[in-house]
Parts: C-alpha cells; sequence; structure tokens
C-alpha cells in the first residue's frame, strides 16, 4: 500500500524507487503459505458445517425463554482471565479440537508459533475449570 500510495503521489519516475523497494523487500521475506492453507481449510469446514449449532453456551438469551433453555450458561469471558485466554469450546461441537492454522518457523511465523504454543498452554492450564467441551 505504501508503495501505491508513493507512486499516487509522487508520479513516475520518482516513485519507481518506491516499486524497487518493494520488490526487494517482497523478494528477501520469508515465504509460507500456512495462512493460504488455513484458509482453505477454514472455507471448506464453514461450507460443509454452515448450518451446525452454535454452541449453547455462545448464544445470546435476550429473552426469559432463552435463559431457561441454558442460552449462554457457562460462558466465560476471556478478559475475566489474567493471560486474556481461556479454555472453551467455541466451534460446533463436530468441529471441536479443529485447529486451522499452524505456523511455520521461518520469519515472524517463529514467535507466532511460539505465541500460540503459549496459548495453547494456557488454554491447557484452564480446562480444569472448564464447564464446556
Amino acid at each position: 500500500m505504501a508503495a501505491q500510495q508513493a507512486i499516487h503521489f509522487l508520479g513516475m519516475p520518482e516513485g519507481a524507487l518506491a516499486l524497487a523497494e518493494l520488490v526487494v523487500y517482497l523478494a528477501l521475506a520469508p515465504k509460507s503459505n500456512a495462512i493460504y492453507r488455513a484458509y482453505g481449510e477454514v472455507r471448506r469446514d464453514v461450507e460443509q458445517t454452515r448450518n451446525d449449532p452454535v454452541p449453547i453456551h455462545l448464544r445470546n438469551a435476550p429473552t426469559g425463554l432463552m435463559k431457561e433453555l441454558g442460552y449462554g450458561k457457562g460462558y466465560r469471558y476471556a478478559h475475566d482471565y489474567e493471560e486474556g485466554v481461556v479454555a472453551q469450546q467455541n466451534l460446533p461441537e463436530n468441529l471441536a479440537g479443529r485447529r486451522y492454522y499452524e505456523p511455520t518457523t521461518r520469519g515472524f511465523e517463529r514467535e507466532l508459533a511460539e505465541r500460540l504454543h503459549r496459548i495453547r498452554e494456557i488454554y491447557e492450564s484452564t480446562k480444569d475449570t472448564e464447564e464446556h467441551g
């Protein structure tokens, strides 16, 4: 976007330098298709499970009947927890435990992998008090 804006504001030939910098940056950037693969898996699951029910603890309960039916009961608000992460099933039951994004060990994804590992550790440590799968 910055290169596009440089071309827009500066015009050519001055904007060509921004394009050259962009080409070098992209050529040297660590490559990964982890997001591409994850997105494809998510799309397939959405297409195949779009009518599956939302877990009951995630459902809003604006009426007394919905409250009686247990809508929203046991919902765990992640921001109430020290790390902002809590074990809670947020996908339809048939997708429980499904993982989509698995970062590589290249470039910035290495840091994302470490953060994801930590999130999973926190998740596991909060399962003891989890009320929903």
